[in-house]
């Protein structure tokens, strides 16, 4: 009797062990099914370290970092820095309403916003896993991600969104107040195409007619860039690895904060001449801080940007930054001037500098006589530290 009943349990543990194993590898392989097992650690697959987690994360009273990308002399170059692994995406205190600002001019603009041509999903689905693995790791009281479910919870939003049904460009939008573009690899000429985007912060640059165009044609308008950087540009990225992502930072200065704006728009036409009646008190600093990496998988370049928008008093309490725009905006190349379109503003902002550098000299800030050159604390001012 004590037989049976030995070869009766080891008949139920050897029934059990198999239902678990059978029901094991039939949830694994339903995820395999629908290409959701995403538990890829880019951080190892792609050599950048993890962000350091902000644990007393403050999205209202978060400030961004103080960019001042001025440089003296100007010399056209890609001007590019080693990215800090913290600092791939920041948020700051603008987060809700820009993305509130952004989901508006998708919706009024479409494909001029957001667009990808064939073959791109799985690029575009790999940049998706990665920016929710590092809001994850950086941001962890204010997102969450359900690997096994593709569940990712935006708690600053207070909104839910289902990754394995969503467009990838779409959670980007929605989710991260930067903008993305991916080139791909001509495997014939070895030129970077833009092939898929999501753009919603462009002034005078239309995404639609860039779509599908090698970096050269998307960089024609930009100063000396076919005779000092098209090669340069050609070779770097060609060679660029995943662990070595960089960073630089382009401006403008604006009337307001134009986020997107096209020629043809009402506000455009400020841009055309020296409007009587513009307070420097409207004045901005725009500067658009970039991102160039190589994703793993793909092998795709990402290149994304965020608009930040400083007003131009601030200035006024910035070592150097009145010297240093002032001598740009008086001497700097006619091409370089036309290109960063700034004469529209230059009436009220040159008076106001001329009267800070004065001031910043008195006060001791600045030695009388201070020959401009790019500061050691590029893109940033000596003390920005004690400012934040």
């Amino acid at each position: 009797m004590s037989d049976v009943v030995v070869v009766a349990a080891k008949s139920l543990v050897t029934y059990f062990v198999v239902h678990c194993v059978v029901s094991a590898l039939y949830t694994v392989w339903g995820w395999l099914w629908a290409g959701q097992l995403t538990a890829t650690d880019y951080f190892r697959l792609t050599g950048v370290p993890a962000p350091t987690p902000l644990l007393a994360f403050d999205i209202i009273n978060a400030k961004p970092r103080p960019y001042r990308p001025f440089r003296w002399e100007y010399h056209q170059t890609m001007a590019l820095q080693k990215m800090d692994p913290d600092w791939w995406l920041e948020l700051e205190s603008t987060y809700v309403e820009r993305i509130k600002q952004r989901k508006a001019i998708h919706a009024k603009h479409g494909k001029i916003i957001q667009d990808s041509l064939p073959g791109t999903e799985p690029a575009c689905r790999e940049l998706m896993e990665m920016v929710i693995h590092f809001l994850c790791a950086r941001y962890p009281n204010q997102f969450d991600f359900d690997i096994k479910m593709g569940v990712f919870q935006n708690h600053i939003l207070k909104q839910t969104f289902f990754t394995r049904d969503i467009d990838p460009l779409t959670f980007l939008l929605e989710n991260v107040p930067e903008d993305f573009l991916l080139v791909f690899e001509d495997k014939e000429t070895g030129l970077y195409h833009l092939r898929a985007a999501v753009s919603c912060s462009a002034v005078g640059w239309n995404m639609a007619e860039k779509m599908g165009k090698p970096l050269h044609e998307i960089h024609a308008p930009v100063p000396d860039f076919k005779e000092k950087l098209q090669f340069s540009m050609d070779r770097y990225f060609s060679k660029m690895q995943c662990n070595a992502p960089i960073q630089r930072g382009s401006w403008s200065l604006e009337h307001g904060q134009p986020l997107f704006l096209q020629e043809g728009d009402p506000d455009w036409k400020i841009r055309e001449y020296q409007a009587p009646g513009l307070r420097i008190e409207d004045m901005h600093l725009r500067v658009d801080w970039q991102t160039l990496r190589r994703i793993p998988k793909s092998r795709a370049i990402v290149f994304n940007f965020k608009a930040f928008f400083t007003p131009l008093t601030d200035f006024r309490t910035e070592p150097y930054i009145p010297h240093l725009l002032s001598k740009i905006l008086r001497e700097a190349k006619p091409t370089f001037r036309v290109y960063k379109n700034t004469r529209h503003t230059e009436h009220v902002i040159l008076p106001a500098l001329d009267k800070w550098c004065l001031e910043q000299e008195e006060k001791g800030w600045v030695p009388v006589g201070w020959k401009e050159r790019t500061l050691d604390e590029h893109p940033y001012y000596p003390g920005w530290a004690g400012t934040e």
